[in-house]
């Protein structure tokens, strides 16, 4: 289909004006930039068609459209971008022929796996046609390879100051709408005591800067995401800042500094707190290049900054937010706290509309994603959800879907993204009873230097290398469960395992009779899907201390005592020869929903396999050695290396 043509002449007029008027007087121009800025033209003399033919046929080749266009306005420009002083006209277009030599250092880089990009980065060397005469060790090279529809040359740069790949633009129009952009954003960034760039087009696009704010507002933050990128593009002031907010949310953390805005007294409480966020995660990181993006920042918000980043290396930062909703802030965190992020979600949700901006320049709560509890509720499509909620006194309606992420039940656990494929687990339903009554019921006590409290939320990972990091002694018979507590629905606790011990059914004690005191308790130990030796499953109930009615699973056999209530009769879901009625995981999803339809209870997966939950330590699962039984104790002691 053919494109409608560029009109170039008041595109380069513009552009030429604005680089006159921001020209400075102390600057030493050579006769041709003293006369582009006298009159106001940065090109030259347009080309005659007989012109462009007579290059056309010194090339052997017929100029792509949008090139041809722009040589019958000017042929040649001065200061293209930032570093292209003089862009080629007829005269002086000519064929690389890989004068510069860069195909043989980019052929070095090709392997067998080289792609198609790749391999082009290397060729263009020898087959461009180099459209820069002066410039600041920057090319400019029309492929004649590289074609569309239209006729249509596309355009690479390259500069080996950049350490990138060259860069691609579609046609010779495109690349020189990005000269006029790079040229805005370099002089946007004018220094003290320089006059302020000001022009049409910066007027143009800091309006379109402050309707972008009124639409994230409003919850149209898509169409304010692509007008804050164009103004960005051009270097406006606070279309970085405003974007990055909005980008943060959605989950891209690359390159989100929200400059301009992080280091304003006003915005750090909300900011910085998601800018440090990254620095904790990433330990290998120079502490000292937040200073970087800090610069200017004064005393307060450096001493802010780096106690904010030491709270959150160390889980203790806590967000707030002033008014209802950062009432609302605390009771999602409490539901946070025990595993109901789909109730701490919905919470913040319904209170953001009463959310109200720290100043003119904050279009949405960030802050809290940098919160231990509240952080791991966030999901892209979650950050979309609330982008598109109005917010800060304007009106609206969300444009994005609520976003759950807890499918409820027990049956997740035996989905490959759900719970690891072929890795174990198991757990404790006790009802009736709080998530932090559970370690009187289930933990030894001070026996072994244990305790009966919970130690802070955190994620799994974080409190398997917390609880190992001190131990010194490991032994075969000691199968002490680091659990992960809260709530798994209406009137139940759970106590969940990610990585349990092998199961040894020969001497397994359940939990179930200990936790079930005044009350009712289940336990759960499934390996269907293990890697470690034969397939298992173990079901316990317990009331009010006593054991009434369990089976296992194990090498082939299937052992019950008590009761058992028909929907969770073993002899469902195995063969009276000891196999599966069906595929590991099938049965395992089957006899999950049979607990959940007998008991009500559930895990919540996003918390358990993406958030941080309070954690302890059981007493062990398995008896003690009995006589003539032998097992192992590693002790391990580490000390100053001999010489």
């Amino acid at each position: 289909m053919k494109t409608t043509a560029f009109d170039w002449q008041p595109f380069l007029r513009r552009w030429s004006g604005e680089w006159s008027d921001s020209a400075l007087e102390d600057e030493t121009w050579t006769a041709e930039e003293a006369a582009a800025r006298r009159d106001r033209w940065l090109g030259f003399p347009p080309a005659s068609e007989e012109r462009i033919v007579a290059m056309e046929q010194r090339l052997g080749i017929r100029m792509p459209p949008s090139y041809r266009e722009f040589l019958a306005v000017s042929d040649g420009w001065q200061h293209a971008g930032g570093f292209v002083t003089l862009l080629a006209g007829t005269a002086e277009a000519r064929w690389h022929n890989d004068e510069s030599g860069l195909a043989d250092m980019f052929e070095e880089y090709l392997d067998e796996d080289s792609g198609p990009d790749e391999r082009r980065d290397a060729e263009i060397w020898r087959r461009g046609l180099q459209l820069d005469v002066e410039s600041d060790a920057t090319y400019v090279l029309l492929d004649p390879e590289d074609v569309d529809e239209d006729g249509e040359w596309a355009v690479y740069t390259w500069a080996g100051w950049r350490a990138a790949p060259p860069e691609r633009f579609a046609n010779f129009g495109e690349f020189m709408r990005d000269m006029h952009r790079e040229f805005h954003s370099l002089r946007s960034a004018s220094a003290e005591g320089e006059p302020d760039f000001v022009n049409d087009t910066t007027r143009e696009l800091d309006a379109l800067v402050e309707q972008a704010l009124l639409d994230a507002l409003r919850g149209d933050w898509e169409r304010a995401e692509k007008a804050l990128d164009e103004a960005k593009e051009y270097g406006r002031p606070r279309a970085a800042g405003l974007g990055d907010q909005i980008r943060r949310l959605l989950g891209r953390t690359y390159m989100v500094y929200f400059e301009g805005l992080v280091t304003d007294p006003r915005y750090a409480p909300e900011l910085l707190p998601a800018l440090v966020a990254e620095q904790a995660a990433n330990s290998y990181r120079d502490d000292s290049t937040l200073m970087f993006h800090l610069r200017g920042a004064a005393e307060e918000v450096v001493a802010l900054a780096y106690s904010t980043l030491e709270q959150a290396r160390n889980g203790t930062y806590r967000y707030v937010a002033e008014g209802p909703y950062g009432e609302a802030v605390e009771r999602a965190r409490e539901l946070a706290r025990w595993g109901d992020t789909d109730g701490a979600w919905r919470t913040l949700m319904d209170a953001l509309p009463l959310w109200q901006p720290l100043g003119p320049d904050h279009l949405a709560p960030v802050g809290w994603v940098a919160d231990p509890l509240l952080g791991p509720l966030l999901t892209p499509e979650r950050g979309a959800e609330l982008l598109s909620v109005p917010k800060g006194g304007q009106l609206g309606e969300a444009s994005s879907p609520p976003v759950a992420l807890d499918p409820g039940g027990l049956a997740w656990l035996a989905d490959p993204e759900g719970h690891a494929d072929r890795t174990p687990y198991r757990f404790v339903l006790v009802e009736g009873v709080e998530p932090a009554d559970l370690p009187r019921r289930l933990a030894d006590g001070d026996t072994d230097g244990e305790d009966t409290t919970l130690d802070l939320p955190m994620t799994s990972h974080d409190a398997r290398h917390r609880r190992n990091s001190g131990k010194r002694e490991f032994s075969s018979y000691d199968d002490k469960a680091l659990v992960a507590v809260g709530r798994g629905g209406p009137g139940w606790s759970f106590a969940f395992d990610h990585d349990p011990a092998p199961f040894a059914p020969q001497r397994f004690v359940s939990p179930a009779a200990a936790a079930s005191e005044g009350t009712r308790a289940v336990v759960v130990w499934s390996g269907l899907r293990t890697w470690r030796g034969e397939p298992f499953f173990h079901l316990s109930v317990a009331q009010d201390g006593i054991e009434e009615y369990a089976f296992t699973y194990a090498d082939g056999e299937t052992h019950r005592t008590g009761q058992i209530p028909q929907a969770l009769d073993p002899d469902r879901f195995f063969a009276s020869e000891g196999a599966p009625l069906g595929e590991g995981a099938e049965v395992e999803r089957a006899l999950l929903e049979a607990v959940h339809g007998e008991f009500g209870a559930h895990l919540p997966r996003h918390a358990l396999t993406n958030g941080r939950l309070h954690t302890f330590t059981t007493r062990s699962w398995t008896r003690p050695p009995g006589d003539g039984e032998t097992y192992a104790v590693i002790s391990m002691a580490w000390g100053p290396a001999e010489s």
